[in-house]
């Protein structure tokens, strides 16, 4: 079996003969967008006529399956496996992590010939090894961590409009709206690269909290009465779909959209209360309101319009899908997901019937049957105890497992045998390291989003800890960056046998290390407030090798 160097190295060279010209490919992926958030699936509140729009021109699954939350979805989306196989197993305190190892769709269709782009949000490292730039995506422009406003944004971030991006590993304050800015530099990308094929990643941090959006996106639905939240989320939806529409009539006017799948699809069901097309629960739950989501696949030169699909489907079947579209050799791993190619093209009848599994919780490592969920055509099994027929009940109000325990037996013990093996995929569940010191990331920035430990969190106060590995002994400058102390107090650094203490004055925001000579290996670094007795932690560290 080839490994992930072997593969790349060998898919430079085509082994599979494509139909000429190779399709491009954009992959849309909204944050938080339920499946009730169209008009197509029944909103009477809400105008899509874009998102609409793709899955009228084309195929719509009506049946596709994510993960409850964002990173995981996104892990199995981009490398067509399990997340846990790939070590994302939550979206936060360094959990969203994913191995290196693995190859993703960028990297695949990179070395079949692709020019390849992300904008918008990864969500699977922001430091070197794992960034999109070192996962294929030749141009990244992206958000760091889970969202703007959330810890892993860098200072000066903080908000929605005119955000601190990272264009290709390096920081800048973009101009605009986020979505806008997404869609903006995509359709740059589409216009550069229009005579060669593309693979555009298009994953917006919308309509994910914290809830931005220009007033005059939200007033109409406030105006018929919605709450503000909802007015606000349905603003930022109608802000994506507006986007949608320009990309639309950008691939009309330089010819492209005939040969361009254009795949539109949301990584989790809705956060908050609200329509969501009759289904019990939201995101976070892996009730079908959690884990069923829009995804519609329009591909005029090949795909019929109007398909509807009703076969069940998943976010890990997008790359193996996409890899045979593209004539591009697939990676010599086990791949969890399905080529959907069969039912794209009409040809339902033989496709037998699956398994498709669904977990995530809070916690370092998953449990069996803990927030579970595996889903056939017909049947559902919840948490290894509640089954449901999908086919009678859609809306999993009757529990029938006592009256199937023979299915109840089936899907527990096909569970056992899948849990068994996407554990044993990495031999457990410990992160990668976060490297210092890497003339690719110098200096690095560590955030709240990746730090780990029984007391980390996003509270003021607290107290986490980085796995991290310095690649070289050498002489470090460490800035400990935090809100203005109330006090005076103290600062401490520890790396390994490396100690620093350094007192600071009220009002101080950071602290500085300079010279630390750290030693090459792995390690952790733990920073830590102290003032009038209690510990807190900090917001940021910067670890910059300076000889």
């Amino acid at each position: 079996m080839l490994n992930r160097r072997q593969f790349l190295a060998a898919a430079s060279t085509p082994l599979l003969a494509a139909p000429r010209p190779r399709p491009n490919i954009v992959v849309i992926l909204t944050d938080d967008q339920g499946y009730g958030d169209l008009s197509l699936h029944g909103n009477r509140d809400l105008a899509t006529p874009h998102m609409d729009a793709v899955a009228n021109n084309g195929a719509q699954f009506t049946q596709f399956h994510v993960c409850p939350v964002c990173a995981p979805t996104r892990a199995g989306l981009l490398t067509g496996r399990y997340n846990y196989r790939t070590g994302v197993v939550d979206t936060y305190l360094g959990r969203a992590l994913m191995d290196t190892k693995e190859v993703t769709i960028a990297e695949a269709l990179q070395a079949a010939g692709y020019r390849t782009a992300i904008f918008g949000k990864w969500h699977l490292g922001d430091n070197y090894p794992l960034r999109p730039g070192d996962q294929g995506f030749a141009e990244a422009l992206v958000i760091n961590g889970g969202g703007l406003a959330q810890p892993g944004d860098p200072p000066p971030g903080q908000s929605y409009f005119n955000p601190v991006l990272r264009r290709n590993g390096k920081y800048e304050k973009a101009d605009g709206y986020c979505t806008d800015i997404f869609f903006r530099e995509a359709m740059r990308f589409i216009e550069a690269n229009k005579t060669k094929p593309f693979f555009v990643y298009l994953p917006t941090n919308a309509p994910h909290t914290p809830l931005q959006i220009e007033e005059r996106y939200s007033k109409p639905y406030k105006d018929k009465g919605l709450d503000d939240v909802t007015a606000k989320i349905y603003g930022m939806i109608q802000n994506i779909d507006e986007n949608l529409g320009k990309l639309q009539a950008q691939l009309t006017r330089l010819q492209l959209r005939e040969n361009t799948i254009l795949i539109f699809l949301s990584d989790n069901g809705p956060q908050q209360v609200r329509f969501n097309g009759g289904m019990r629960g939201l995101k976070t739950t892996v009730y079908q309101g959690g884990i069923r989501v829009p995804c519609f696949v329009q591909w005029p030169a090949r795909v019929k319009a109007g398909l509807k699909i009703d076969r069940v489907a998943s976010h890990i079947d997008l790359l193996p899908t996409l890899l045979a579209a593209a004539g591009a050799p697939l990676p010599k791993v086990p791949l969890d997901g399905r080529n959907l190619l069969p039912l794209l093209d009409g040809k339902s009848s033989g496709w037998k019937d699956r398994s498709i599994h669904i977990q995530w919780h809070r916690g370092d490592a998953p449990e069996l049957f803990r927030a579970h969920a595996v889903r056939t055509q017909r049947w559902k099994l919840v948490n290894g105890v509640e089954l449901y027929d999908m086919d009678a009940d859609p809306a999993e109000a009757n529990n029938v497992a006592a009256q199937h325990p023979d299915v109840v037996a089936r899907l527990r013990k096909d569970t056992e045998a899948w849990f068994r093996s996407v554990s044993a995929t990495r031999g457990g569940y410990a992160p990668p390291r976060l490297a210092i010191g890497h003339p690719e990331e110098n200096p690095t920035l560590l955030t709240r989003q990746d730090w780990r430990g029984p007391r980390a969190s996003w509270d003021a106060k607290g107290i986490g800890y980085w796995e991290v590995e310095v690649l070289r002994a050498a002489a470090y400058d460490v800035d400990l960056l935090f809100a203005p102390a109330a006090a005076s107090g103290a600062a401490l650094f520890k790396l390994g046998a490396v100690e620093q203490s350094a007192p600071f004055a009220a009002g101080a925001k950071s602290v500085q290390f300079r010279g630390l000579r750290l030693p090459a290996g792995p390690g952790r670094l733990e920073p830590m407030l102290k003032i009038n007795g209690e510990e807190f932690g900090v917001q940021y560290v910067e670890v910059k090798q300076v000889s």
